[in-house]
């Protein structure tokens, strides 16, 4: 038999911006059901960083802590993977494990995320979250003053070796698929003292989640503490175009495009967090939980208002 449950809203991802959207609804009382498939993005990371009063939780504490305060606002957490939505404005039906639980709700928030999609060179997955990284900002302080290989994709392998530069000394480019830099840009790379390397990667030399070394064409290691990489972005996007949406390409992945309160071209269905802004991190995720909470709040009740009108008109 099918287990039904009916909300205002229902949020598909539990991570922060998930999580914080469910806690600004229903603090305003609205009936929340949270769906959440159990995988976070920064599952593998050692800590949660610039986040004041939490710098350095574990990710999972973090998420613990937000479910423990969502529910105790009446928020209901269901576990389990969406695997249809239908529907439309006041009147969606999202179902969970093939339909063994359907949530009815009069709207949608997808807080569904991102994959990182990584560079195909042996090593990166094994140390992904650990010593090898993506944002100066998120890991950048842990290794500081460490011997740091940025492994170029694209052109933003420039802009990567300048801020990880600040963060060590010993910063090489190696540039893989990243094209070959402008006269301009040699001159800033010799300008920072940052080595460039031009053979393609071909592994990386990893003892459990720690890099030790970079192996390029031919064989030759060079000895590093860190490797700097440039994912893909890529936004789950499977539950929005179910529902009639359709995925934003961008130069850094995909996407779901959104006005700033986390409003869709989809009527009844916003999003929050990093399926939206990539960039985003939890922080800067968790307000825009907050800021796309109220604003369904908000649309609840101008819909609660006219239908108030119309009654006593009749």
């Amino acid at each position: 038999m099918t287990d039904e449950l009916r909300a205002d809203v229902v949020v598909v991802g539990g991570g922060v911006a998930g999580l914080a959207a469910a806690v600004a609804l229903s603090r305003s009382r609205r009936s929340v059901v949270v769906v959440d498939a159990g995988e976070p993005r920064n599952a593998p990371s050692h800590g949660v960083h610039n986040v004041i009063g939490q710098e350095g939780v574990l990710p999972l504490e973090l998420l613990s802590r937000g479910r423990a305060e969502a529910q105790a606002y009446g928020v209901r957490i269901v576990t389990g993977l969406v695997t249809g939505a239908s529907g439309m404005l006041d009147d969606f039906t999202v179902e969970v494990h093939g339909g063994v639980r359907r949530v009815r709700a009069r709207r949608v928030v997808l807080a569904t995320g991102l994959v990182d999609e990584l560079p195909a060179v042996p090593g990166v997955e094994e140390a992904w979250g650990h010593s090898v990284l993506h944002c100066p900002y998120c890991h950048g302080w842990e290794v500081r003053d460490q011997r740091v290989a940025v492994l170029g994709r694209n052109e933003n392998a420039l802009h990567q070796v300048m801020l990880f530069r600040q963060l060590s000394d010993d910063v090489t480019l190696f540039l893989h698929d990243a094209p070959e830099p402008t006269d301009e840009q040699w001159e800033q790379l010799a300008a920072m003292g940052v080595g460039v390397v031009t053979p393609r990667v071909e592994r990386l030399v990893v003892e459990g989640s720690q890099v030790r070394a970079v192996e390029i064409e031919g064989g030759r290691l060079f000895e590093m503490d860190a490797v700097v990489v440039a994912p893909q972005f890529i936004a789950r996007t499977e539950v929005f175009e179910t529902l009639g949406g359709e995925r934003t390409t961008t130069p850094f992945g995909e996407q779901l495009a959104a006005d700033p309160r986390g409003m869709t071209a989809v009527p009844g269905v916003w999003v929050a967090g990093n399926a939206s802004d990539p960039m985003a991190m939890i922080a800067a995720a968790a307000a825009s939980g907050v800021m796309t909470g109220a604003a369904v709040h908000g649309d609840l009740a101008v819909a609660d208002l006219m239908q108030a009108v119309r009654e006593r008109a009749r």
